[in-house]
């Protein structure tokens, strides 16, 4: 019997979507000025950094808002000149934040959002078919929070963050003429954050935060093997459902993030963030079959793949310009690395050196506001040459973000 029927680079990817794709869409306001972080005027500061709740002007203050992110993937085999291009559904990216200060000193508040996940689908006949057919993750992160005022000017803040996550992918397995689908419904991890922020005077603000990796753990997760032969399940150790087990965990990597803004005028300030993303953590994935002997190891049930990320770093600036005491327009850019070089490009994370171009306008009506924005990427092509997987060629990218928000900031 062959040992490796679905090869163990291939099942690597069963959760690494969202290890190779980072959702910087957290906040309207913030992404219109580059998804920079140092801005307390309402609620939507939480996520980035829980010390801010203490600086917002409002004792009650709450948020929500969507992204609409289209994206597209096109891979071209240089020695056939085959070309692919993905089919994505649109992105719908959400969150929402409550910030309540109960005494002068004292601010509680909870954060939702989803800052991991997408939808990735290719042709079903593909030449990477046995990489990836389609991959669905869906990741939710819930932070209860609190934030003490230890001066007038700086405060201190922290987040417990539990994560929950959800993962659909679908591959060939051209040996057998058949497919698997690699399910896990739930998905989970833990972590925390803190920061401090720093307002000593009405012009100048700071932002230092940290989030904590978190290990997202896929337990009794379900593989269903589908192959026109039942002579294939046999071979497997599997039923005529052709269900398996396996479990697995992913590393969602740490996060460090530095953010100014500067009040140039009493119309125009300047904001700038430097984010630096953890993802060397991410060095290999391995996943424990309950029976199916797709493995690399002693045992043939365990595959160990080496994923072989590195850390990566991210440029934002943004800039904002009251047009009206009620109208505000924001433009932004940032650039944002890949985590991994073009001899470990996997077609289940396309990632890309990128520069994006943001902005957007906000309206201030008394205690409700309302912000729109947009993002439009350009990313940089790679030369694909993944020794591993046998994998090469080109890939070339694009995508574009449309979002609102609105937020009321109460009493």
């Amino acid at each position: 019997m062959k040992k490796i029927l679905v090869s163990t680079a291939l099942l690597a990817g069963v959760l690494s979507y969202a290890g190779g794709f980072r959702v910087s869409l957290q906040g309207v306001k913030q992404l219109a000025m580059a998804h920079t972080s140092a801005h307390t005027e309402d609620a939507s500061v939480a996520f980035f950094n829980p010390a801010g709740m203490s600086f917002i002007p409002s004792r009650l203050s709450i948020v929500a808002g969507g992204f609409g992110a289209s994206n597209k993937v096109t891979f071209q085999n240089l020695n056939t000149l085959q070309s692919t291009e993905t089919d994505n559904p649109v992105g719908t990216p959400i969150y929402a934040a409550i910030a309540y200060r109960p005494i002068e000193n004292l601010s509680v508040g909870f954060s939702f959002s989803t800052p991991f996940g997408s939808t990735i689908q290719y042709p079903y006949d593909w030449e990477g078919r046995e990489l990836v057919q389609k991959l669905e993750l869906k990741s939710f992160y819930f932070q209860p929070m609190v934030s003490v005022k230890m001066a007038p000017w700086l405060a201190f803040g922290a987040s417990y963050i539990y994560a929950a996550g959800k993962v659909n992918w679908d591959k060939a397995v051209t040996q057998f003429g058949g497919t698997v689908n690699l399910n896990s419904e739930d998905a989970s991890g833990q972590g925390y954050g803190f920061g401090f922020y720093f307002k000593p005077d009405d012009k100048f603000e700071a932002s230092v935060a940290y989030r904590s990796p978190v290990d997202m753990k896929a337990e009794d997760a379900t593989a269903t093997f589908k192959f026109p032969s039942q002579s294939a399940y046999g071979l497997l150790g599997l039923g005529a459902d052709g269900v398996d087990k396996f479990n697995a965990t992913l590393p969602l990597v740490e996060e460090y993030t530095i953010g100014m803004t500067y009040k140039v005028t009493p119309k125009w300030l300047l904001s700038a963030d430097f984010n630096y993303h953890g993802w060397e953590r991410y060095s290999k994935l391995t996943l424990d079959f309950a029976k199916a002997p797709a493995g690399n190891q002693t045992d043939p049930t365990i595959s160990v793949s080496p994923k072989n990320f590195r850390n990566a770093k991210t440029f934002r600036l943004g800039t904002q310009y009251a047009l009206t005491d009620k109208i505000f327009g924001r433009l932004g850019a940032y650039y944002d690395e890949s985590p991994y070089t073009d001899e470990n490009f996997i077609p289940e994370t396309p990632s890309f050196n990128t520069f994006v171009l943001t902005g957007g306008l906000g309206l201030k009506l008394n205690k409700f506001g309302v912000d729109v924005a947009g993002g439009y990427t350009f990313p940089q092509s790679r030369n694909v040459n993944n020794k591993n997987l046998g994998f090469y060629g080109q890939a070339k990218a694009q995508a574009f973000y449309l979002g609102l928000g609105v937020s009321y900031n109460a009493f």
